[in-house]
C-alpha cells in the first residue's frame, strides 16, 4: 500500500516536472518572438513623450529591451500555463468542473491584458503627468530608459495581476476551496490590502489614491458575485446529484423543490 502511494507521488512529481518544463519552453520562444520585434514594442510606449530618454550605458538599453520582451513573453504564456495546470489537476475534476474550469483560460489571458490597458491608459497618465508638474518650470526633466520603463513596469505590472482576481476566485470557488461568504467576512481585510497597494503605486495625494482604490474595490466586489454565481450553481449540482442517489436530507429537498417551483 505505502509502495503504490509512493509510486503515485513520484507520478505526479513526474507529470508536474515535465508541465513546468512545457511552460518555461513556451515563455523562452515567446521571448525570444518578443525580443525580435522589441524595438516595434518600445516605440509604442514612447510615441507620446516630448522628450527623449537618455542612456546612461551600452547595456541599459539591453536591458530594457529585455525587460519589454520579458513582460510580453509572461502574458502570451499565461494561457499555456493555465492549460498546464488545467491538465495536472484534470483527472481530479468532476467532468463538469473539467468543461468550467477549462473556460477559465482564455479569461485570464483578456484579463491580464486588460489590466494592463488600465494602468497603461489610466492610472500611469494621471500619476506620471502629477509627477511632472511637481517639478515645474524650474526644473528641466531628464530620464534616463530604465528608470522610465522601470516607473512604468511598477504601475501598470499590478493591475495586470489584480485583475486576475475575478477568474481566480471563481475557479477557487468551483474547486470549493472558498465561497462567497468567506470573501465577504474577509472584506475589510482586502480592502486593506488594496488600499497599500493603492498606497505604493500611486503618488502621495488623496485623489491619485482614490482613482486606484475605487476600481480596485469594484474588482474586489465583483469577484464576490461572481463566486455567488458559481457556488449557487455548485449547489444546486451537488443536490441534483444527492437527490440521484436519494442522500438528500429533509431541508436541501424543500430547497430542491421551492426552486422547481420557482422555474
Amino acid at each position: 500500500m505505502e509502495q503504490d502511494q509512493s509510486m503515485n507521488l513520484v507520478g505526479h512529481l513526474d507529470e508536474l516536472r515535465n508541465r513546468i518544463i512545457i511552460t518555461g519552453v513556451a515563455f523562452i520562444i515567446f521571448f525570444i518572438a518578443a525580443f525580435i520585434y522589441v524595438q516595434e514594442i518600445y516605440d509604442f510606449f514612447v510615441r507620446g513623450l516630448d522628450f527623449k530618454l537618455t542612456v546612461l550605458s551600452p547595456t541599459e538599453i539591453v536591458w530594457v529591451y529585455m525587460q519589454i520582451a520579458g513582460i510580453a513573453a509572461i502574458a502570451l504564456t499565461i494561457p499555456v500555463l493555465a492549460w498546464q495546470l488545467w491538465l495536472f489537476i484534470r483527472p481530479a475534476l468532476k467532468p463538469i468542473e473539467q468543461k468550467v474550469t477549462l473556460s477559465y483560460i482564455p479569461a485570464l489571458f483578456i484579463l491580464f491584458i486588460a489590466g494592463l490597458c488600465f494602468g497603461y491608459f489610466f492610472i500611469f497618465p494621471i500619476v506620471f503627468d502629477f509627477l511632472l508638474g511637481l517639478a515645474g518650470e524650474n526644473m528641466q526633466n531628464m530620464f534616463t530608459i530604465e528608470k522610465y520603463f522601470g516607473f512604468l513596469l511598477r504601475i501598470t505590472l499590478p493591475f495586470a495581476i489584480l485583475f486576475e482576481l475575478p477568474v481566480i476566485v471563481m475557479f477557487l470557488t468551483s474547486l470549493g476551496i472558498i465561497d462567497p461568504v468567506k470573501l465577504s467576512k474577509i472584506r475589510k481585510y482586502a480592502y486593506l490590502v488594496l488600499a497599500i497597494v493603492s498606497a505604493v503605486v500611486t503618488p502621495p495625494d488623496f485623489l491619485s489614491q482614490t482613482l486606484v482604490m475605487i476600481p480596485l474595490c469594484l474588482l474586489y466586489e465583483i469577484s464576490i458575485q461572481l463566486s455567488k454565481v458559481v457556488y449557487r450553481k455548485k449547489l444546486k449540482k451537488d443536490r441534483m446529484a444527492k437527490e440521484e442517489f436519494g442522500m438528500l436530507d429533509p431541508e436541501e429537498q424543500e430547497l430542491m423543490e421551492k426552486e422547481k417551483t420557482a422555474e
